[in-house]
């Protein structure tokens, strides 16, 4: 098991696409591919945007399907944050 500290990467405020994307590629892909598990840590990030959290975690869901959740946790998150990750979620199995 992997445990991705995001607020190293992406700071108190995760928006940048740019750098979800490259999260997705670069380390949450592989780890999925070779099913093994990740944890994303939202220690410290204190908001996170749709477009973010989409981009991080919707091609995965698209490309592994819905099992891909099974591998992937969500680790102190707030609750905004929690609402978002379910809209993205719930949006990717509808």
């Amino acid at each position: 098991m992997k445990v991705l500290r995001l607020k190293r990467l992406v700071g108190v405020f995760a928006e940048d696409k740019d750098k979800a994307r490259e999260i997705r590629i670069k380390k949450i892909t592989p780890m999925i591919e070779n099913k093994k598990e990740i944890v994303l840590d939202f220690s410290g990030v204190e908001a996170a945007t749709q477009s973010f959290v989409h981009t991080l975690i919707s091609e995965v869901l698209r490309e592994y399907g819905p099992g891909a959740l099974d591998l992937i946790s969500f680790k102190n998150c707030d609750q905004n944050i929690k609402k978002v990750i379910n809209i993205v979620v719930e949006y990717m199995q509808a």
